[in-house]
């Protein structure tokens, strides 16, 4: 098959990684891609978000497949203009895309279907926000509703800081468009977890759990970012508990989504809270985590590939996938600065001698080659060392290990990935 996989992420590196090593995969591709993409499949410089330029692309190189990786050409429609082009793809319409693109949208379908989630309120007018947060108290969470990159998301601890808030995204339009509406809702207590489903618009079949790492601080303190470190499996999602979430959560979602004339097909991607009454949804997306997918990728046994086409073609029903017993665990090396402003083009060093230790591979996802052949940092999160072991706090001395022997003087990352699974 003839593959083109849409992106130039952590993500999308650690999906071109697993369909490369498919024996149903003879020529691979990657638009835009990155300079560790360029290892596994040739680059095109075509964006993401250039769905005509992408189109255009797979007709012309006669694509059999298509992989759509990030949330904005979902939401834009490219999996809906690749269909009617006659080329087959993977991911969801724009329409069934909503449950990412409007966390509103998302809001008020749990509502209509009774899918546990946090009580909540929906405002384009900042004063009536406020109101409505006087009315609940703190702490409370304020949204964005449209796509911001992982960073639409405030825990407000105080009153002041939720109006802040609610003035940044309403008033100021800190996120443009996507922050022109707000979904405030009720703080829930308990452990966060990532659930996977690949789905095919009427069977969900669960994929291994993980747990990421928001904020940029240790100890989970900081500003949120798209994703510090991820491992899996996730000790918190049990065998018992990922039962409980297919049945409240993720099959009830596909049956309203199929109900409401929006069928889902692609990965749902459920962000959770386990609390004392069970889990509870705080927000889908409809794409494979960034750094969820590096660590799922690594422990995945069965050929990706029929997966995914299997999801497309609504023949999920008799599927199996295998998994290794192993655990991994991604760190992600960050550019200074970031969630913030960080500089770009500082030099990345000793990368060979690190990806060299056993069980260990990198992921880059903010990366390009300059001219000379120097490999360079291009985005805030740059790359994702990943390890296998036994268990966590194997893979976890492992990745640690590699990170120790990258020379990136203008890098961070944090040092307590895992710390949950540890401290248990």
């Amino acid at each position: 098959m003839r593959l083109l996989v849409v992106g130039s992420g952590g993500r999308e590196h650690a999906l071109c990684w697993a369909l490369a090593a498919s024996p149903l995969c003879d020529t691979l591709y990657c638009a835009p891609g990155n300079a560790g993409i360029a290892q596994e499949a040739t680059c095109v410089p075509i964006t993401a978000e250039d769905i005509d330029g992408l189109v255009a692309f797979a007709q012309e190189q006669r694509i059999d497949f298509v992989v759509v990786g990030p949330e904005a050409p979902l939401v834009l429609g490219l999996v809906d203009r690749l269909e009617a082009a006659g080329i087959k793809a993977f991911g969801p319409t724009a329409a069934a895309a909503a449950l990412e693109g409007s966390k509103g949208f998302m809001k008020d379908l749990c509502a209509r279907h009774g899918i546990p989630t946090a009580a909540y309120g929906r405002f384009t007018d900042a004063e009536a926000a406020k109101a409505f947060v006087r009315e609940r108290g703190e702490p409370i969470v304020v949204k964005a509703d449209g796509l911001a990159a992982g960073k639409g998301v405030v825990i407000a601890r105080g009153p002041a800081e939720a109006e802040a808030a609610i003035d940044a995204m309403l008033t100021q339009g800190q996120f443009g468009a996507a922050g022109a509406a707000v979904v405030i809702e009720e703080f829930l207590e308990g452990e966060e977890a990532s659930f996977f489903a690949l789905v095919d618009g009427a069977t969900a079949l669960p994929l291994a759990s993980a747990q990421d790492h928001k904020a940029v601080g240790e100890g989970d303190t900081g500003p949120n970012t798209g994703g510090m470190g991820a491992y899996s499996p996730a000790p918190v999602v049990t065998e018992a508990m990922a039962d409980e979430i297919m049945a409240r959560i993720i099959e009830p979602t596909v049956r309203a989504m199929a109900a409401e004339g929006r069928p889902f097909k692609g990965v749902l991607f459920a962000g959770l809270m386990i609390t004392k009454d069970g889990p509870k949804l705080l927000e889908y997306n409809t794409r494979f985590g960034d750094p969820e997918c590096q660590v799922l990728c690594m422990r995945l046994m069965s050929d990706l590939l029929p997966a995914l086409i299997a999801a497309r073609d609504g023949v999920l029903k008799n599927f199996q996938l295998r998994w290794y017993e192993q655990a991994a665990l991604t760190v992600v090396m960050a550019a200074k600065g970031y969630p913030g402003d960080y500089r770009k083009g500082t030099e990345i060093r000793n990368l060979d001698k690190a990806a060299a230790l056993p069980d260990v591979t990198i992921f880059h996802a903010g990366t390009q080659r300059a001219e000379d052949g120097r490999l360079l940092a291009a985005g805030g999160r740059v790359l994702g060392v990943t390890a296998l072991g036994p268990n966590v706090a194997e893979a976890r001395k492992r990745a640690y290990e590699a990170v120790d022997r990258i020379d990136w003087p203008n890098g961070f990352c944090r040092r307590d990935i895992g710390w949950r699974a540890l401290e248990r």
